[in-house]
């Protein structure tokens, strides 16, 4: 799976214009599930784009709640029948807006309630990196989001090491493997091996068509979660097809 968070990012004319420029040639790649993540205001006009293309739409955000009293939230109903996907638990969600463990946790639920697949995020900040805590932070988050899901059906994980969004600055190969076969083993220990084998795990980080390679030549990555390099129509085309090609 390859999925583009737009981000705050694009005009509905120019999420419209930025589709048609990929569509065609994204739809060619039936290996890879390519997931596009424009803003809430885009989300009707790209799903009338990409219908009869295999290509999936997915949300940026979801509120807990089905409907209530919640200024300038989207609910999970409002995003069922619209999207296939929705990205929860963003790293600019947790630094920016305080999202906790425990609301992340709802905000699942809340999506797999409604038959959304969540694209869940996890991943430590540079400080906790440079101490040596990469591994205790992924685990209490994957722990606390997921507590109280007793099948994580559709779940998909992106591993999305905070110090390396949007800095230019890439993990490795090596170390986003280590730390996602590192995932894969704490999935196997909360829902058993055949769960965590069939979980797709994505890195997110400065992904893009120069490094994509270096990531899914690695067997326990499944995929990416891309941000910048989404918006580049070239660019984004360039790391489905490499993704498709190394993964053949």
């Amino acid at each position: 799976m390859i999925a583009g968070n737009w981000k705050m990012n694009t005009t509905v004319s120019e999420a419209i214009d930025l589709v048609k420029a990929i569509r065609a040639d994204l739809d060619k790649v039936r290996t890879v599930e390519t997931v596009l993540c424009p803003p809430f205001v885009s989300l009707t006009a790209v799903r009338e784009l990409l219908k009869s293309t295999s290509l999936k739409l997915g949300a940026q955000n979801v509120h807990f709640a089905e409907k209530g009293a919640y200024t300038g939230e989207i609910s999970p109903l409002m995003l069922a029948g619209l999207c296939d996907y929705v990205i929860i638990g963003h790293s600019e969600r947790r630094q920016y807006f305080a999202e906790s463990g425990d609301l992340i946790n709802k905000k699942v639920k809340a999506a797999l309630k409604a038959n959304l697949k969540p694209i869940l995020c996890v991943g430590e900040r540079l400080e906790e990196n440079e101490a040596g805590q990469t591994e205790v932070v992924v685990s209490e988050q994957l722990t606390s989001v997921l507590e109280g899901i007793p099948s994580p059906d559709g779940l998909v994980l992106a591993y999305e090491p905070v110090w390396a969004i949007g800095t230019g600055k890439a993990a490795t190969g090596e170390q986003a493997n280590r730390t996602i076969a590192f995932i894969r083993h704490n999935l196997a220990r909360l829902y058993g091996d055949k769960i965590a084998g069939e979980t797709r795990i994505l890195y997110g980080g400065s992904v893009s068509s120069a490094n994509i390679t270096e990531f899914v030549k690695f067997t326990d990555i499944d995929g990416g979660l891309v941000g910048g390099a989404s918006l580049k129509a070239a660019d984004f085309i360039g790391i489905v097809t490499q993704t498709a090609k190394t993964k053949a």
